[in-house]
């Protein structure tokens, strides 16, 4: 297909006023015959290759550029806040310029510095006026205030460069404040000495000043509710450590002995909850109704006339939204009883009812206070479908067993979380069942039962995802194509377990890799087509193999070479002789007869024959494990295969001396170069769907020994 015409048929296909009916149409009455509609639905074809091929360019390099700019912004957040913490820094150097000329000031200053406490845990004043209760909040000692909480977190924070902005917040005061040593979250090695305070809405990070005793420097800021804290189980010598989590960053940090740990945990999760419940608390308040203002009894004012009554403006009443009948006075408890006795669909039903309700009035105190109570049970009615998708729960029962719980969140809106739930439910079930398969003796036999097990349950889950998912989000839909990548890896790491790292035969491994390409062929009738991700994860495992087995045949080729005595074959009976023309048919070698003599001579010699056997072996197990990313390696690995053949010939006939002897090396030149390479060549082709080129020049090399025997060139 031209280029002029590929150009003609996109702009025809591109324009706005393209109609497919008439296009056939005119298409029909202009063409000849049955030819002409064959060659131009190969055009089109074509042309539709292309644009998908371009359309998948497009995608890896917006791909590729949404990750570069993810990257950017991510660098930008880091200079900004460094640039925060530096104008922060800068302020505070400014402030403390005037304070520091006043006499006030500088007594205060001499005040701070008496203040106790001021060793290496910061033990003295702060904990004395705030030692953590039994439940981690902190206890109020006589004469502690608020005035005095201000004045120790002043105090202590004093000795901390850089956070002066932080005394300006109202109501903060000091919790909890000690020693801990920061380790690197990879290598678990051990980065600085910090010191921590812990606020009542935030936690402040400081590092040591070793230049100048008891002070610190600001190191981060991190607020309580953006802050999780998880516990790391011991493993000597890494112990007493415990982990702050805030996107996008981690940091592990020691305490000094377990009893400091666990106080640091405990102290960090009370104020945690109480800094919550306090905002909950204002949350609910600002939310409340305000109480009407008081009306004025007739007659109270004696100032207020009656004509001024009767200009008053009357109040409009408000829409009032009829809540009386019984339905939905019993609602809550209905639902209660549905979440109790796992009726899933009937509170749902309920749920659905009421909104369809209550979807055009207006939103008074009793509709705002009935909408809390059943958006209490929303709740507990989606943790419990949250818990029935969890993988904790029995797997058994397959992707069906997910459908009840599915159907019942996507309808509570909340498709996302059903999706990842469901998905992740899969994961588990799909890593038990490989895990519990039980390894054979045969790898083969193996291989076939984990592609069963795994195949069938990415199938069963394919479908029940779309079933359960039809008419959703598209989303969706990309999620689960990135679940199937993540479980086609899972796969692979156990069948190359199996297959590759056990160092089976190249024979076991093409037929174990074969029998994976076609269970994965089979989800092609629903769409899914991974064999591209199979090939890409095995494709490493699969070079080495070849890589190996090709080592093995040179080895085993050089060995006979260093034996062979170029003599002819002698295999004694009939039947062998019969065994080795029936193996070179196999192998491709339909001219062997020619080769043969009487009483089971046979005029090659046996390093050649075992070579061509050999050779065809590795190329027929080759071609089973082919594909396009593995045509350099398998093409490179055959010529050196076959170039330590030809070079043992062409080395023995400018050696060889005697005529009689130089004529049979002669004669197994002829049958290497004339018979085995075209057939290697054609059989190449025939698996690959294309012409090598090397395997041609190295055959055309080989002309000069047949053309001029007494030339002395090397083939290489």
């Amino acid at each position: 297909m031209s280029d002029s015409g590929a150009s003609r048929l996109r702009r025809q296909l591109e324009s706005g006023g393209f109609e497919a009916r008439l296009y056939v149409k005119q298409l029909s009455q202009q063409s000849d015959g049955d030819r002409d509609l064959q060659e131009h639905r190969q055009r089109v074809q074509a042309l539709a290759e292309e644009t998908a091929q371009n359309l998948k360019r497009n995608v890896y390099q917006n791909y590729r550029q949404f990750i570069e700019t993810a990257r950017e912004i991510s660098y930008l957040e880091s200079e900004m806040y460094q640039l925060s913490h530096l104008l922060t820094e800068q302020k505070s150097s400014l402030e403390s310029i005037p304070l520091a000329l006043l006499p006030t000031a500088a007594a205060g200053a001499s005040t701070g510095e008496d203040t106790p406490g001021s060793g290496p845990r910061e033990r003295g004043a702060a904990q004395a006026a705030f030692l953590p209760g039994p439940a981690g909040i902190p206890r109020e000692g006589s004469g502690t205030g608020e005035e005095g909480k201000q004045r120790t977190l002043t105090t202590l924070l004093e000795k901390v460069e850089g956070c002066r902005d932080l005394l300006e917040t109202p109501g903060q005061y000091l919790v909890y404040n000690g020693d801990l040593v920061e380790y690197e979250a990879d290598h678990m090695a051990q980065l600085q000495r910090v010191h921590g305070f812990l606020m009542n809405d935030c936690l402040l990070v400081a590092t040591w000043l070793p230049q100048r005793r008891g002070m610190y420097r600001y190191d981060a800021l991190y607020p309580l509710d953006r802050l999780a804290v998880v516990n790391v189980k011991d493993n000597p010598p890494m112990k007493d450590m415990f982990k702050l989590l805030m996107f996008p960053e981690s940091r592990i940090f020691q305490a000094e002995n377990a009893k400091i740990k666990r106080e640091w945990l405990e102290v960090l999760e009370e104020t945690k909850r109480a800094l919550s419940d306090k905002r909950r608390r204002e949350q609910e308040e600002a939310a409340a109704p305000r109480a009407p203002l008081p009306v004025t009894s007739k007659g109270s004012n004696p100032f207020e006339d009656e004509d001024d009554e009767e200009l008053a403006t009357p109040e409009v009443e408000e829409e009032k939204v009829d809540l009386s009948m019984e339905w939905i006075q019993e609602l809550p408890e209905d639902l209660d009883v549905c979440i109790a006795q796992r009726d899933f669909e009937g509170a749902v039903d309920l749920l659905d009812k009421l909104n369809h309700y209550l979807e055009d009035k207006p939103s008074p105190p009793p509709v705002k206070e009935l909408r809390a109570k059943v958006d209490e049970r929303v709740r507990q009615l989606t943790e419990v479908l949250v818990f029935e998708l969890s993988p904790d729960r029995s797997l058994r029962g397959g992707p069906k067993a997910t459908r009840r719980a599915v159907s019942q969140l996507i309808r509570l809106g909340q498709c996302t979380k059903a999706c990842e739930l469901f998905l992740r439910n899969r994961a588990a079930a799909v890593h038990t069942a490989i895990r519990q398969l039980r390894i054979e003796g045969a790898t083969l036999l193996y291989i076939h039962k984990l592609c069963h097990v795994f195949f069938t349950s990415l199938l069963e889950t394919a479908r029940e995802f779309e079933t359960d998912f039809a008419g959703t989000d598209s989303g969706c839909y990309s999620a689960f194509v990135v679940w199937a990548r993540s479980a086609m890896g899972m796969f692979v790491d156990a069948f190359s377990k199996q297959v590759f790292d056990s160092k089976e035969s190249l024979s076991t491994a093409a037929e174990c890799v074969k029998v994976a390409k076609e269970h994965c062929q089979q989800l092609g009738e629903i769409g899914l087509d991974l064999t591209f991700i199979i090939h890409a994860l095995l494709v490493k495992d699969i070079q080495g193999a070849l890589h190996s087995y090709k080592e093995i045949i040179i080895e085993a080729t050089k060995h006979r070479n260093s034996e062979e005595m170029w003599r002819r074959m002698n295999l004694m009976t009939p039947e062998a002789l019969g065994k080795l023309k029936e193996e070179m048919r196999s192998c491709g070698v339909s001219n062997f007869e020619q080769y043969t003599g009487d009483d089971c001579w046979v005029n090659l010699s046996y390093t050649v024959v075992a070579f061509t056997k050999q050779t065809m072996g590795f190329l027929e197990e080759a071609l089973k494990l082919y594909f396009p990313e593995l045509h350099m390696v398998l093409l490179e690995s055959l010529v050196e295969v076959i170039l330590v053949a030809v070079q043992h010939v062409d080395y023995s006939l400018r050696c060889e001396q005697d005529p009689e002897k130089k004529a049979f090396i002669r004669q197994n030149a002829s049958f290497l170069y004339e018979t085995v390479l075209p057939v290697v060549e054609r059989r190449f082709e025939e698996g690959v769907g294309k012409p090598a080129k090397q395997l041609q020049d190295l055959r055309n090399a080989s002309r000069l020994l047949r053309v001029n025997p007494e030339s002395t060139t090397s083939v290489v």
